[in-house]
Parts: C-alpha cells; sequence; structure tokens
C-alpha cells in the first residue's frame, strides 16, 4: 500500500486532510507541520505522496521537493496562481479551496501510478553475467554426474533448494559446488 505523508503548517489543516483520506481508505503514515519531519519520514519508507501546503513551518514545498528521496511524489495543494512553478518539476497540484471530489480522485491516479511503477520494476528480470551463467552451469553438471540426474532435474533441484533456504540461485550453485 502506498503511504502518505501529509505537511501543512497548521495542524488542524494537516488532521483535516488525514482524516478525509482516512475515510477513503488511503494509510497515512505521518502528518507533519515541518518540512524536515516530512523528510524524515519519506526516508523511511520505500515510496508514497507528499500532500502539502504552498509552505510548511520551515520550508517552501519547493524546497521540500528537493530534498524527498526520489521515489516520493508530491500533490501541492495550493491557488492556481502559484502553479506555475510546478509546470517541469513533475508536481501534481490541487486547486484551494478543496474539493473532496478533485483531492481524492488525485490521490488515487497517483497511487495507482505508484503501482504501476511497482509492478514494472518487479517484472524486469535481472540479467544473469556470464560468471554467473557458469556457475550454474557447472553445478548442475556435478549435480547431473554425481546424482544421475537430467539437466532439468538439476536445474529444478538447485531452485527448490535455493527457495528453501532463500537464497538466489547463483548462491545456491556456489553452496552445491562447495559440497561436492
Amino acid at each position: 500500500m502506498t503511504s502518505i505523508i501529509v505537511v501543512f503548517p497548521k495542524p488542524e489543516d494537516a488532521k483535516n486532510i488525514r482524516n478525509l483520506l482516512v475515510r477513503h481508505g488511503f494509510d497515512v503514515a505521518a502528518v507533519c507541520t515541518a518540512g524536515s519531519q516530512a523528510i524524515q519520514y519519506a526516508e523511511a519508507l520505500n515510496d508514497g505522496i507528499v500532500i502539502c501546503g504552498y509552505r510548511a513551518a520551515d520550508m517552501m514545498y519547493t524546497d521540500l521537493h528537493d530534498f524527498l528521496p526520489p521515489h516520493f511524489e508530491m500533490l501541492l495543494v495550493a491557488s492556481q496562481h502559484l502553479w506555475s512553478e510546478c509546470v517541469n518539476n513533475d508536481i501534481v497540484c490541487v486547486a484551494m479551496p478543496v474539493k473532496v471530489y478533485d483531492l481524492i480522485s488525485t490521490v488515487e491516479m497517483m497511487v495507482s501510478t505508484i503501482a504501476r511503477r511497482r509492478r514494472k520494476n518487479r517484472q524486469k528480470m535481472k540479467e544473469r553475467s556470464e560468471s554467473e551463467k557458469e556457475m550454474i552451469r557447472q553445478a548442475k553438471a556435478l549435480l547431473m554426474e554425481r546424482n544421475n540426474m537430467t539437466e532439468e532435474e538439476a536445474h529444478r533441484y538447485l531452485q527448490k533448494c535455493s527457495m528453501d533456504s532463500g537464497t538466489n540461485l547463483v548462491e545456491m550453485a556456489g553452496m552445491v559446488m562447495s559440497i561436492y
């Protein structure tokens, strides 16, 4: 689930936004009045969204955006005349006064974008180097020779042992080679 950090200089405003988001099923990880607090929370999380006003207690939204980890997105809640600075720096904006539908639909869109990015990153297969491929080949050859396995059986054995022990296939191949 995508974590959300709410940052507004007035605690009441931040809590109202948090309550609204929670009522609509979002996970609000933190409510802050200062940008430095939000940065600390963001560094402890994998990714998420920072919802903030134009100014926090200690910094402007542009400074907060610059200090956020790269895997965080920002949603600025401000008057439209302040949006000119947001055009080319990937900050999403919602107009003040906030309309519940606009805020919720924008947050839903941002959450789905983050979820899509997560899925895409998971689907990327890590390409093994030639030395890693060779180690796996040697381990399979050893298993085939010593245990009269086919190549497919040896590969499945390595995969199963790897999954059971919580190591990757290359580490398991190294362990098999060191045992034999």
